[in-house]
C-alpha cells in the first residue's frame, strides 16, 4: 500500500521560512512527477508547484520566488523550501504524486494527508 506523509508544517511569522517534506513509502515501481497543493478555507485546492521526474519545475505566481521544490529520488521524498512566508500561505498543504506500483502497473495518483501551514505574528 502506498501511503504519501507530509511534514514540516507549522505556525510561522510573517517573512519566516518553512520547509515542507513528503515521504512516499510502500511498493513503489517508479514515481513521476511530484507536487505541492494547498488549501485555504472557503477556497478551492490550488497548485503551488509541480516537479517532474526530469526536475523540471511549475510554480503558482503568487509563490514564485519565494517558494523552491525540490526532489531526491533515493528517499523518494519531495520538498517545498518556502521563505519569505505571508500571511495569504496560510493553509492546508497537500502532496500529490504520481506513481505506478509494478513495472505491469499503471499510473495513479495519490494524495497525502495534508500539513498545516499558519503564518501570522
Amino acid at each position: 500500500q502506498v501511503q504519501l506523509v507530509e511534514s514540516g508544517g507549522g505556525l510561522v511569522q510573517p517573512g519566516g521560512s518553512l520547509r515542507l517534506s513528503c515521504a512516499a513509502s510502500g511498493s513503489i515501481f517508479s514515481i513521476g512527477a511530484m507536487g505541492w497543493y494547498r488549501q485555504a478555507p472557503g477556497k478551492q485546492r490550488e497548485m503551488v508547484a509541480i516537479i517532474s521526474s526530469g526536475e523540471s519545475t511549475t510554480y503558482e505566481d503568487s509563490v514564485k520566488g519565494r517558494f523552491t521544490i525540490s526532489r531526491d529520488n533515493v528517499k523518494k521524498t519531495a520538498y517545498l523550501q518556502m521563505n519569505n512566508l505571508k500571511a495569504e500561505d496560510t493553509a492546508v498543504y497537500y502532496c500529490n504524486a504520481f506513481l505506478r506500483t509494478g513495472s505491469y502497473s499503471t499510473t495513479k495518483n495519490y494524495w497525502g494527508q495534508g500539513t498545516q501551514v499558519t503564518v501570522s505574528s
